[in-house]
């Protein structure tokens, strides 16, 4: 009891996993330490209920302030180092109750699919029908041709440090009509990332010949999709890709965003 410990709640999509792995990261970095170095004893919850009832030993509802980082609190009178996940994807705008929201699941969310040039055109109704056995709710749907500058905002940095490959990806992002779709159901984000693969399609095809990108895609430029890789990313292209509105029931994550 004589040295202080710090006791975190997260908030995460696949919360447990993430962190199992993290720690494991620090185990490994701990045993090529040399013995002046040291690392802290970390302990995790591996369930919601075992988070709930260590949460509660440590918070009040009222220590639960709205913000958009991780919250993290010190204590001196406990023996050891307690990390408590729940899931979800962003902070409330008000504090809440933690037994209420471990059993809320998923939350409904948007997220953004653009399908390239000639892909969709020739493969709409099997992408459509995906989507559908995906329980993916179709809420927004347009024809874009894109211009130079929005291509170039959907392209990774690593792209954009190589001339040649930014020169071949908005050359083929400008050749001709996009469909954009913006979809929605729980973890909508996560979910579109894993099913599209890796942006390489023959690193798709390897890790899952089922992966849309290893279905539709043949080359890192001809990859057939582009879907936003996280929350805010999905948040910037639904402003950026349907400004008028979508046409889902207002919920408050979108009320929240001003989308």
């Amino acid at each position: 009891m004589s040295n202080p410990v710090l006791v975190c709640l997260f908030r995460g999509i696949d919360a447990y996993e993430t962190l199992a792995g993290v720690l494991e990261g620090l185990t490994q970095c701990r045993e090529k330490l040399t013995t002046s170095g040291s690392l802290p004893q970390a302990v995790m919850a591996l369930t919601p209920e075992v988070t709930f009832r260590q949460a509660i030993l440590f918070f009040t509802e009222a220590d639960f302030v709205a913000g958009k980082t991780c919250c993290y609190y010190l204590y001196h009178s406990l023996q050891s180092l307690c990390f408590s996940f729940s899931v979800g994807e962003s902070w409330r705008g008000r504090a809440e109750s933690l037994f209420a929201y471990l059993h809320t699941g998923a939350q409904v969310l948007c997220t953004v699919l653009l399908i390239k040039p000639r892909v969709w055109s020739q493969n709409l109704a099997r992408i459509l029908r995906n989507l559908d056995l995906e329980k993916f709710t179709l809420v927004g749907m347009k024809h874009v041709d894109l211009e130079p500058a929005l291509a170039l905002g959907l392209l990774p940095a690593e792209v954009k440090q190589d001339p040649a490959a930014l020169e071949a990806h908005c050359t083929y992002l400008t050749s001709g009509t996009a469909l954009v779709l913006c979809l929605q159901r729980p973890n909508a984000v996560k979910k579109l990332v894993d099913l599209l693969g890796p942006e390489d399609p023959e690193l798709a095809q390897a890790v899952d010949p089922c992966l849309w990108r290893a279905q539709y895609g043949t080359n890192t430029v001809h990859n057939g999709f582009y879907g936003s890789k996280s929350y805010q990313m999905a948040v910037r292209d639904m402003k950026l890709f349907f400004p008028e509105g979508l046409c889902c029931a207002n919920c408050q994550t979108l009320e929240e965003e001003e989308v």
